[in-house]
């Protein structure tokens, strides 16, 4: 006669005051101890466990013999997906590390679980997961839910999970503004160009070019922060870059960059090297900022400096270039290096006095997006940022409201 399952219990964790409950050695905290919401997602979890081991026994009766499908699990399936995605994506994509954020809940609730006893049921407390645990926004969890199904289509590709796991997961529709429990993210808005001029002067050198050159072209970060000199074309007045890799090439399409004389003037003083070396370096800022340091050294100093204390620098010097490096510095800027600097250098310039709001790289793209679309309309919008479609443009360039408010002015 086969062994009842033991009920797991609700206990609390008296050090943060949560109700824990121990589910196949794992440990899974469902809220404040004695809330009734808490009780509630107890319940529920207590009822997908009991009909976790009922379709298991009628799976077990119905075959005598389980085929290698029903045999894996949610961990199985997670660690073979993510070996294919980092051989299909490749080491330059993000969409790997994307992926792992959004199978950690999937592998944290159900990953000892088989995956011929998921389903829509199991799907939706992930997605109650994402929203009560880890505060996700409701189009952030949308994106994740997405990526989740993906991997089970891929799995149902290689015959590793059955075609009717997938189709009831695709059953579970997205969450809907303002019928749901999530918050809503806030929207990219353009940046004033005001507050990247009142920023740039306390950044080092490469990375306010790289600004500037974002506000004057509206590139994405990762394709200004891999510029090379042998990537631009400067036969010809306007010069033309063309990325190594970029966002839309395994779609088969080709970008190109148009460089005016401002972004040319911007960018000459970084031409100086290797033609397959990056025009953007953080060794260049790390030197800047080594200068800055020894031009600021205690400028209310009265007394001149003795031999002896330059001979006592040059020593220290010596030291710390042959002692060995902890942090590597890289031969470009990645994409949340480029954002740390920026917040570094808004910071430095509030100390300084400056009224400077809080600003993000991507935000320069739409500004450059919007200020394209007021002058020359659209399309032209269109082609400056690279879309394949005018609905992705309509995300970047901001409506112009002018010509509504004359209408308005006018004829209301």
């Amino acid at each position: 006669m086969p062994k009842t399952p033991r009920i797991p219990k609700l206990s609390l964790h008296k050090p943060s005051g949560c109700a824990r409950v121990r589910v196949q050695g794992k440990d899974l905290y469902l809220g404040p101890y004695g809330d009734p919401e808490t009780l509630q997602r107890y319940s529920r979890l207590l009822a997908e466990l009991a009909s976790q081991q009922h379709q298991l026994q009628v799976a077990q009766a119905n075959s005598g013999q389980s085929t290698p499908t029903q045999d894996l699990t949610i961990s199985e399936m997670i660690l073979a997906y993510l070996e294919f995605a980092t051989t299909y994506y490749g080491p330059r994509s993000r969409e790997p590390q994307s992926m792992n954020h959004a199978l950690r809940p999937l592998h944290a609730l159900y990953g000892s679980t088989l995956t011929q006893d998921f389903g829509p049921k199991s799907f939706k407390a992930v997605r109650q997961h994402m929203i009560d645990v880890h505060k996700l926004s409701r189009t952030e969890i949308n994106r994740r839910m997405g990526r989740i199904k993906r991997v089970f289509k891929w799995a149902v590709s290689e015959e590793l999970v059955s075609p009717t796991i997938l189709h009831g997961l695709s059953a579970v529709s997205g969450l809907r503004r303002g019928r749901s429990e999530a918050h809503e993210s806030r929207p990219v808005r353009p940046v004033d160009i005001s507050q990247i001029q009142l920023t740039l002067p306390f950044l080092p050198p490469p990375v306010a070019a790289i600004c500037q050159l974002q506000l004057l072209t509206g590139m994405r970060p990762s394709e200004v922060l891999h510029m090379r000199p042998c990537d631009i074309d400067r036969s010809g007045a306007i010069w033309l870059y063309t990325p190594e890799h970029h966002k839309t090439e395994h779609l088969g399409f080709e970008k190109h960059v148009p460089l005016g004389p401002q972004a040319q003037a911007v960018l000459a003083p970084f031409l100086n090297r290797d033609p397959k070396d990056y025009c953007f370096t953080p060794a260049e800022a790390e030197a800047w900022r080594n200068e800055q340091r020894a031009v600021h050294r205690n400028p209310d100093r009265k007394t001149k400096i003795f031999p002896c204390e330059l001979k006592a620098r040059i020593r220290r010097k010596a030291k710390r270039q042959a002692a060995p490096k902890v942090r590597q510095l890289q031969p470009c800027y990645d994409v949340n290096a480029y954002r740390r600097c920026i917040t570094y250098g808004i910071r430095k310039a509030q100390k300084a006095g400056h009224a400077v709001q809080y600003w993000f790289p991507y935000q320069i793209r739409h500004t450059h997006g919007t200020e394209v679309r007021r002058r020359y309309g659209l399309e032209a919008a269109q082609v400056a940022l690279g879309h394949a479609t005018a609905d992705v443009t309509q995300v970047y360039a901001e409506r112009n409201l002018k010509l509504a408010m004359q209408v308005a002015a006018e004829i209301g």
